[in-house]
């Protein structure tokens, strides 16, 4: 039997009014385990607010602004009054449903609309963003008004944030992971090892469904399909790594390029970026160098890739960036820009996973079967004065500090935890992503340059302010995310633009103060961008469950005002 999308739209709303992790898994297994594959593989992404796997290529990039045209096509409403019903509700989403269900539709049909189906909407959605090319913008509206004229209030309103990627709920991957387990009867373990290498819950559950444990506990790395990066926490300095790491640990270069994994099988190459996009077309300096400097026929890395000026020292992240973006003109790019790998980790050679084996163990494989010049320089030691000295080495040079490395660690995809520490030179920084952005005065009065820096609520997926920046970027910077900002707007409040959570910078900053000022209640001190992270995705920011942290962390150093 075909499933109404208005069913998963109503589960939602239902999940929006619980706060207990477990009556949350309870009902959406309930919801799961008697739909069919195909709606079962939609449906789990849906339930937590995507559309596409992580890797997929595809992008709605469908501004919050086309939506407002659309609805005031659909139901003769003002900006006015759009602005009005936005403030009241908060997102655009629940905005939309409260227009149609106030205004109506002006435009109405003869005949009845045949209910929209979970696969239905999927089907629509998927063939909104791979419109591409001239005249594409249209097309999308065009569609994009079809759907929404067939859709009922709340139906609208789960449309919308999809294509906004409006998460409010608190309903993330892992208590799909507890559904897909209770549906199934399947143990948590071995689903959330599954998904370290699948990177995708919709897929995931449809294997649980259909071939059961036994199968899940075989899905390994494999050739070109990437995995979610195991990802480093954060240490005070490399005594504080030290004593984490139990006494003595591997502390390795930290540069400041982008993450790449790199898949080869005889004469294929695929380099993909952190956020597990398909970056090959813009490095094929990169993929020359894997083919000439490693001794192996097939094979899955990690690396850093920087760029480098004509004395071989470091470039600033941007121009790192600059490589990442463009797939046209490489030679001019190479030229200005070339690129320089660091391998620092290696997952898979010549038909076998080596994920399961230690750290040790998987370096030294590395050390034997890649050429020196692009392995990650590092040192083995227990002497904190011989990693400060490592570590000042590697300031000086032009990168950003160390990774220090429990030597016994297995390598876990996706999970970050306290077997791989970053140390960095102080002010400490944060990835925050933009949720609002003001138009500046004097000169600046044309751009968004001053922004409202959020962190992530890991409990219920919103986005809370904690402070605002304008120093940082150049003039060309701002320039270009004004126009990325304007693209993104969802609303406008005099001179601030509110925007889709999409956009996350690294801030440095002073210190963590309690602050009235913001739900969050913690704003940072003299806020300052860093870098765009282009690299990054909103669901990687940083959280205010850390935030709260370092800010507790401070007392350890500090006195307390009772």
């Amino acid at each position: 039997m075909v499933k109404p999308f208005k069913d998963l739209c109503f589960l939602c709303e239902e999940l929006s009014k619980l706060s207990k992790r477990t009556s949350m898994a309870n009902l959406v297994s309930n919801f799961i385990k008697d739909l069919d594959i195909e709606e079962l593989e939609i449906a789990s992404r849906m339930i937590i607010g995507e559309i596409f796997p992580p890797w997929s290529q595809l992008e709605f990039d469908i501004s919050g602004a086309t939506i407002w045209k659309i609805m005031k096509e659909l139901t003769g409403i003002t900006d006015e009054e759009f602005i009005d019903f936005f403030n009241e509700t908060g997102d655009l989403g629940s905005c939309v449903k409260e227009i149609f269900e106030f205004k109506g539709k002006v435009q109405t049909k003869l005949y009845q609309f045949k209910p929209l189906s979970i696969t239905d909407v999927n089907e629509h959605l998927k063939e909104l963003a791979s419109i591409i090319g001239e005249g594409s913008r249209k097309r999308k509206e065009k569609l994009l008004k079809a759907l929404l004229e067939r859709a009922s209030p709340i139906e609208a309103k789960y449309i919308v944030k999809f294509i906004i990627g409006e998460r409010r709920h608190g309903f993330g991957e892992g208590l799909m992971i507890e559904s897909i387990s209770k549906a199934f009867n399947v143990p948590s373990e071995i689903i959330r090892r599954a998904n370290m290498f699948l990177c995708d819950v919709g897929k995931l559950a449809a294997l649980t469904k259909k071939y059961g444990s036994q199968y899940l506990r075989t899905i390994n790395v494999t050739l070109f399909h990437p995995v979610k990066p195991m990802l480093a926490d954060d240490a005070e300095n490399v005594l504080d790594a030290l004593k984490t790491l139990g006494g003595r640990a591997a502390f390795e270069i930290k540069p400041d390029g982008a993450r790449v994994q790199i898949h080869k099988k005889g004469e294929k190459v695929k380099i993909f970026s952190r956020r597990l996009t398909d970056v090959t077309n813009s490095l094929p300096d990169i993929v020359e160098m894997v083919n000439r400097k490693v001794k192996l026929k097939e094979f899955i890395i990690e690396g850093e890739v920087i760029v480098i000026d004509e004395n071989r020292k470091p470039l600033p992240y941007q121009y790192v960036m600059r490589r990442f973006t463009r797939v046209k003109d490489t030679d001019k790019m190479m030229e200005h820009y070339p690129a320089k790998l660091y391998v620092f980790d290696i997952l898979y050679a010549d038909g076998r996973s080596l994920i399961n084996k230690s750290y040790e163990n998987r370096r030294r494989f590395l050390e034997n079967k890649i050429e020196e010049s692009i392995v990650m320089p590092r040192i083995v030691t227990s002497d904190p004065n011989k990693a400060e000295i490592f570590f000042k080495y590697s300031i000086n040079s032009g990168h950003e500090g160390l990774v220090a490395k429990r030597l016994t660690s297995t390598y876990t995809p996706g999970i970050r935890g306290k077997h791989w520490l970053k140390i960095k030179e102080n002010p400490k920084t944060l990835d925050l992503v933009i949720v609002a952005a003001e138009y500046g005065y004097g000169y600046r009065f044309k751009w968004l340059s001053d922004y409202h820096l959020a962190a992530r609520d890991e409990e219920t997926g919103e986005y809370l302010v904690v402070g605002k920046t304008f120093t940082g970027l150049t003039d060309k910077e701002i320039i270009d995310l004004t126009s990325k900002l304007e693209r993104l707007a969802i609303a406008k409040r005099g001179r601030t633009i509110i925007v889709q959570p999409k956009i996350v910078l690294e801030i440095a900053f002073s210190e963590i103060q309690k602050s009235p000022n913001y739900r969050s209640g913690y704003a940072l001190r003299f806020a300052r961008i860093k870098r765009i992270r282009s690299d990054k995705t909103p669901e990687e920011a940083d959280t205010i469950q850390k935030i709260i942290r370092l800010y507790e962390d401070q007392f350890k150093r500090k006195g307390k005002i009772l």
